[in-house]
């Protein structure tokens, strides 16, 4: 069995600290996004899920830190964007809660979904919800093919996902200009390391994706985004487990592209929690790398409400999954960064 202590300590010497890249400090610009993750509870168990969200776990926002959100999205008129994620969000206490307060304050709501969770008990009103409250709805979808998107996400996957964007369509998602369906790639997890590869061109494969899902299934959509497998969570022990963990982060590194920086999504967001911790993105949540003030204390939203400030983070904290974010043409939530 790999020797994974070792293995974390050979990386210091194996990958070049992704501080020592930037001819400056990563720091903030002025907080529009708030990602709200609001907990482990999911339907699925995906191999990539750098959450490792599961329907085993439990973990999930609480009303003492929901109703805490909602005033934070209130008292904050600069907060753009709501961006709801988890596990499936939809599945965890204050979804509804959330979005009722970012749609009263005339917030952008993002939810990011796995599309499987509108076919559970319980839940089968979520795309006409998402409909009328006009949510912009960021659907993984990691390939048009079905083999490759349920050897990633679970059997069955692929065809409720296809049935699930069908249902969206039928309400006019993908067509109404308000109301925004998202398609989400991830590359194959690599087995080998010729297989390493990063998200290919971003426009040519939406035009891919457009024509064999409008071709087989009459589906439309808005837009794909391409996003990199960090090697966080389930993707890290995969990589752990094939002994690829160094040589997949030395790949990043070899692919820095330093054009990136200036539209990386951890510049003008906050991360946070189920349990209110501040993070400078979600990647370094699941990482447990909380942000820091200038004065090197971490944050809560308790502590911003005191505040009343979003703005007292000045340098983003950095650690060598970044080169992921980083790679190529970037990645991030947005999906490709140039």
């Amino acid at each position: 069995m790999t020797n994974l202590p070792t293995i974390e300590k050979n990386l210091e010497a194996a990958i070049a600290p992704f501080s020592t890249k930037l001819n400056a400090p990563l720091l903030k610009s002025k907080i529009t996004v708030l990602q709200i993750n609001l907990g482990k509870r999911c339907n699925l168990a995906c191999h990539h899920c750098h959450v490792e969200a599961s329907p085993k776990r439990t973990e999930e926002l609480t009303p003492e830190i929901c109703q805490q959100l909602i005033q934070l999205i209130h008292q904050f008129p600069q907060i753009q964007i709501v961006d709801l994620t988890g596990g499936a969000p939809e599945m965890n206490y204050g979804f509804e809660l959330l979005v009722s307060a970012a749609r009263a304050t005339g917030k952008q709501i993002i939810v990011r979904s796995n599309l499987t969770i509108y076919f559970e008990n319980g839940f089968e009103h979520l795309p006409e919800y998402c409909a009328q409250n006009q949510i912009r709805i960021v659907a993984s979808l990691p390939c048009y093919l079905a083999k490759n998107v349920d050897r990633m996400r679970g059997n069955g996957v692929f065809d409720r996902s296809i049935r699930a964007l069908q249902w969206l369509n039928q309400l006019g998602y993908g067509k109404d200009p308000n109301l925004i369906l998202d398609l989400v790639y991830n590359p194959q997890l690599p087995h080998n390391q010729p297989k390493f590869s990063l998200p290919p061109n971003q426009k040519n494969l939406e035009q891919d994706y457009r024509q064999f899902l409008q071709d087989q299934f009459q589906i439309d959509f808005n837009h794909l985004l391409t996003i990199a497998n960090l090697p966080i969570g389930r993707a890290k022990i995969h990589l752990q487990r094939q002994q690829l963990y160094t040589p997949y982060l030395q790949f990043l590194e070899t692919n820095f592209n330093p054009s990136t920086i200036e539209h990386l999504m951890c510049r003008n967001e906050l991360s946070i929690d189920y349990q209110g911790n501040i993070y400078d993105c979600d990647f370094n949540q699941m990482a447990n790398i909380p942000a820091k003030t200038t004065t090197q204390e971490t944050l809560t939203v308790m502590k911003l409400l005191e505040l009343d400030n979003l703005d007292v983070i000045r340098e983003i904290q950095t650690a060598s999954y970044c080169y992921g974010c980083t790679a190529g043409s970037g990645s991030s939530c947005g999906g490709s960064l140039v």
